[in-house]
């Protein structure tokens, strides 16, 4: 699935790289991502109402995704990570997405 990539530059020196819908939960996505080969989950943060934060490393880089106003936002640590990296992220993160519904 072709996937668009944002370079908006977060306070933090972090990159905000990609939106998807938030068409399952937080656990759904979560458990995706362990299915992308070399991606660990190194942190979860939920409320369990409004709001999640998951942090995972792939590829030698760190990620976090949230959820805001219906959609999951991808954030890359080193906003230098190469666009193919970050389209592998976002590319995987999107079959679940784009094909199921809350």
């Amino acid at each position: 699935m072709a996937v668009k990539l944002l370079n908006i530059e977060i306070h933090d020196g972090s990159r905000h790289f990609g939106d998807l819908p938030q068409t399952i939960l937080w656990y759904g996505l979560r458990k995706h991502i362990k299915k992308l080969d070399g991606a660990k989950i190194t942190d979860f943060v939920t409320d369990h109402v409004t709001e999640a934060w998951i942090d995972f490393s792939y590829r030698e880089h760190q990620f976090s995704i949230n959820d805001q106003l219906g959609a999951y936002w991808f954030f890359v640590h080193d906003p230098r990570c190469s666009d193919k990296i970050l389209e592998e992220v976002l590319s995987h993160c999107a079959e679940p997405l784009t094909f199921h519904h809350v």
